[in-house]
C-alpha cells in the first residue's frame, strides 16, 4: 500500500540519494553522462534542499517502508520536483504525487521545468508547452520545457 505524507526533515538526505539515482537512471536514454552528472552532481546542499522543502507543500510515497517517491510545489504553483525511486517507475505513483500537489495549491495556474523525459507525463496531464529552453548546469547545458496547465 502506498501512503502519502508530509515530508520531514529527517528524510532529505534519502530524498537527495532518490533524486540522483533516478536522475542517472531514468533520465540516461535523454541525456548524456556528461549531463546527468551537471543535473544531478552527488553533492546536494541538504540544508538548502530541506530550507526549500519546508518553505514548499512537500510530500513523500512510502511503499512497505521505503521512500519511493516525493515532490514539491511553492504557493505560485510552481511544481518543483517530482521524483519517483528508479525501482518504482510505470506503478502510478508520479500520478499520485502529481494529483496531491496539484490539489493542495489553489492557483488558476500551475508551471513546472520538465526534463526531456517528464515531458510526456505533463503533457497527458493538459500541460502545455510554453517554451524550450538550456539551463546551464555546472557549465554544461540541459534542455528542459517551461510548462503550464490553467
Amino acid at each position: 500500500m502506498l501512503i502519502i505524507r508530509k515530508y520531514q526533515p529527517s528524510d532529505c538526505k534519502c530524498l537527495a540519494e532518490l533524486f540522483y539515482n533516478t536522475v542517472h537512471t531514468i533520465n540516461a536514454k535523454d541525456y548524456s553522462e556528461e549531463q546527468l552528472d551537471a543535473w544531478a552532481t552527488g553533492e546536494v546542499d541538504l540544508i538548502e534542499w530541506n530550507k526549500s522543502l519546508l518553505n514548499h507543500h512537500s510530500i513523500v510515497a512510502v511503499k512497505e517502508d521505503i521512500i519511493v517517491g516525493f515532490g514539491d510545489i511553492d504557493k505560485t504553483g510552481h511544481l518543483d520536483r517530482l521524483y519517483v525511486h528508479k525501482d518504482y517507475q510505470s506503478q502510478g505513483i508520479a500520478t499520485i504525487i502529481c494529483d496531491n500537489l496539484e490539489n493542495a495549491i489553489d492557483v488558476n495556474k500551475l508551471t513546472t521545468y520538465a526534463s526531456i523525459t517528464a515531458k510526456p507525463f505533463f503533457l497527458n496531464r493538459g500541460y502545455k508547452q510554453i517554451k524550450e529552453q538550456q539551463v546551464i548546469r555546472n557549465g554544461v547545458s540541459l534542455i528542459n520545457f517551461i510548462m503550464e496547465k490553467r
